[in-house]
C-alpha cells in the first residue's frame, strides 16, 4: 500500500491544538498534592529512582560517528522508568555535567519544593543530591533539565517517567514513543536550542532513532504514550490506517475519543496517550508544519488469538481534580507571553525576589488571559496545576485539562485552573523559533 503522507499547513496543526485533537471527551480529573517532602515526618519509601545528567551521544547520520549530546537518565532502570499512583519516592540525582543542573518534573503536581529556581537550587557539577517526591496521580510525566538549556552546550534529552494506575484496563502493551528534534551542523555536532541555527539542518528522531520500528501481532491492543520531547516544534504525529484512540492528554485522563484526522498534535513537552489495536504494518508519520517526515513504523506480522473479542477502551481512573470550576467568582490575569516589559526573564537571570505574575489563596479558581505579542507561535507551560482551555466566549471551558499549550502569534488564549497546590511556581514562555530563549516567570499560590 502506498504511503499517504498527512500535509496539514502550520495554521491547521495549531489549529487542531487548539481544538483539543477531537470531541466528546468527559472527564473528572484530580489534584492531590505532590512533591518533594521531608523526609523525617512522612510515611515509609515505597519506590527509589537514581537519575543521572551525563554526556551521550546518538547515531544521526548514517554511516557517520556518533552525535554527542547530554541527557537524564534513569541508571536504576533498565528500561522505561514506571512508578505507580501513590508511591513515595527516594530520588538521587547526579550530575555529572561540567554546569549546575535539576531535574524539572513536567506534569507532576503538588508542593512547590519540587520546582526548580524556586523551589530548590541546581546541582554543582559532580554533586549528589536526595529528594522525596509523592506521587498522587497516574499519568505521563517528563523529568527534564533543560530549563537550564542557558547554560547547557549541548542538546538535551528528557526521561519520560510513568506514574501507572492501579487499575488501568486491559492492553497487552504499554510503549513510550519520545519525538524529538536537533539540529546538525555540516560537521556533525547538534546545535542546542537557543542559538540561531545558520547552517543547522533539522532533524527528527523517534526514541532516539532516526528510523524506528514498533514490532507488533496483529490483534494485539498497544497503549502508545505519545510525547513531543522537541523543545520548539508543534508536532503532528500519525500512525497510518489506524484507529487512535486518545485516553489522556498531558498526563490527565480524558474519556476515549478518536484524534482528529487521525493525528495527535502536540506542543513541546506535550503528552498524549492513545490505544491502538495493531491491525497492519504502516508508517509512523510527523508533520512540522512544513512537510511530512517518516520517523517509523509499526511492523505487524502474525495474529495474537483471543479467547474474546477485544471491548471498547474504557476510560482511565480519574485523578480526581474538579468536575467543575467556579469562573463567576474566579481571579482573573492579564499575561502577555514574553514580552520585554511584563518581568519574564531567562532562567540564567532569575531572580527569587523578582515580582511574581499572580497571587492567588489556595482554593481559587484561576483565570488567565495567555496574549501572544510575539510575531510566532508561543508555547506556554504552567508549572504546578493542570488548566482547562476555555471557549471564545469564556462561557465554558474544552472538556479536557493541559499543562502546555501553544498560542499562535497575535491570538490570546484563556485558561482556567483551581489553586489547590500551595506554593511559588514556574511559568514558561518560548517561541517556536529554534533562536529564541526560553523565558520563566513564578506566581503564588497562598
Amino acid at each position: 500500500m502506498k504511503t499517504r503522507f498527512f500535509d496539514p499547513t502550520r495554521r491547521e496543526l495549531l489549529a487542531g491544538l487548539a481544538a483539543g485533537l477531537g470531541t466528546g471527551l468527559g472527564t473528572g480529573l484530580g489534584a492531590s498534592a505532590a512533591g518533594l517532602v521531608a523526609s523525617s515526618a512522612a510515611p515509609a519509601l515505597t519506590a527509589q529512582l537514581s537519575l543521572q545528567a551525563r554526556p551521550q551521544t546518538l547515531a544521526l547520520r548514517p554511516g557517520q560517528p556518533a552525535t554527542p549530546i547530554w541527557e537524564l537518565a534513569a541508571v536504576s532502570h533498565l528500561g522505561s522508568v514506571r512508578l505507580k499512583r501513590g508511591d513515595r519516592c527516594e530520588v538521587v540525582f547526579r550530575n555529572d555535567l561540567p554546569v549546575p543542573l535539576a531535574p524539572a518534573w513536567y506534569g507532576l503536581n503538588g508542593p512547590a519544593a519540587a520546582d526548580p529556581l524556586r523551589g530548590r537550587a541546581p546541582a554543582p557539577p559532580g554533586a549528589t543530591e536526595t529528594s522525596i517526591i509523592s506521587v498522587p496521580s497516574a499519568g505521563t510525566l517528563l523529568a527534564d533539565f533543560r530549563l537550564f538549556e542557558d547554560v547547557l552546550t549541548r542538546p538535551a534529552r528528557p526521561l519520560p517517567v510513568i506514574a501507572q494506575e492501579a487499575n488501568a484496563g486491559a492492553v497487552d502493551r504499554d510503549e513510550v514513543l519520545l519525538i524529538e528534534e536537533w539540529r546538525l551542523r555540516p560537521d556533525g555536532t547538534a546545535l542546542p536550542p537557543g542559538r540561531a541555527p545558520k547552517d543547522a539542518t533539522p532533524l527528527y528522531t523517534l526514541n532516539g532513532q532516526t528510523s524506528f520500528e514498533l514490532s507488533a501481532a496483529a490483534g494485539e491492543r498497544l497503549r502508545l504514550r505519545f510525547i513531543n520531547g522537541s523543545q520548539r516544534a508543534v508536532l503532528a504525529i500519525k500512525l497510518e490506517n489506524h484507529d487512535v484512540r486518545v485516553m489522556a492528554l498531558d498526563g490527565q485522563p480524558a474519556e476515549p475519543f478518536p484524534a482528529r484526522n487521525g493525528a495527535l498534535v502536540l506542543a513541546p513537552g506535550g503528552r498524549a496517550d492513545a490505544i491502538v489495536d495493531a491491525a497492519s504494518s504502516a508508517p509512523i508519520l510527523l508533520h512540522d508544519g512544513k512537510e511530512a517526515h517518516r520517523i517509523g513504523s509499526l511492523a505487524v506480522s502474525g495474529r495474537l488469538e483471543r479467547r474474546a473479542p477485544l471491548l471498547p477502551p474504557q476510560p482511565l481512573p480519574s485523578n480526581d481534580l474538579p468536575d467543575k470550576l467556579d469562573l463567576r467568582g474566579a481571579l482573573r490575569f492579564d499575561v502577555a507571553l514574553g514580552a520585554a516589559d511584563a518581568g519574564w526573564a531567562r532562567c540564567a537571570d532569575f531572580s527569587r525576589s523578582s515580582a511574581p505574575a499572580l497571587r492567588a489563596k489556595a482554593g481559587r479558581t484561576v483565570v488567565l488571559a495567555l496574549k501572544n505579542t510575539g510575531p510566532v507561535t508561543t508555547v506556554f507551560h504552567l508549572h504546578g496545576h493542570h488548566f482547562r482551555l476555555l471557549d471564545k466566549l469564556d462561557d465554558g471551558w474544552k472538556p479536557y485539562w493541559l499543562d502546555t499549550l501553544a498560542i499562535e502569534p497575535g491570538q490570546t488564549q484563556r485558561i482556567a485552573f483551581a489553586a489547590t497546590s500551595p506554593g511559588q511556581w514556574l511559568i514558561e514562555s518560548v517561541a517556536t523559533d529554534w533562536a529564541a530563549p526560553r523565558l520563566v516567570r513564578w506566581y503564588g499560590v497562598e
